[in-house]
């Protein structure tokens, strides 16, 4: 996974696959999802990240899996 975050223009874009982009759908008004030609997301881009996505501060954290 990627994660790309763009200044200049407040955008974040999170790729979660290296495959090719079949179609991009809109999702709301500033954000997309990126599929591919099987239907699973590729990635996804974030408009106006900053104020949509509280932007400010990115982490990254693996959960342990948990066993019943």
């Amino acid at each position: 996974m990627k994660v790309k975050y763009f200044p200049d223009t407040d955008t974040a874009h999170v790729e979660f696959k290296d495959n090719d982009v079949h179609e991009t759908k809109e999702i709301s008004e500033n954000i997309y999802i990126d599929i591919d030609a099987k239907g699973n997301l590729v990635g996804m881009t974030i408009e106006h990240a900053k104020a949509n996505a509280d932007l400010w501060e990115f982490s990254f954290q693996e959960m342990a899996h948990q066993t019943a």
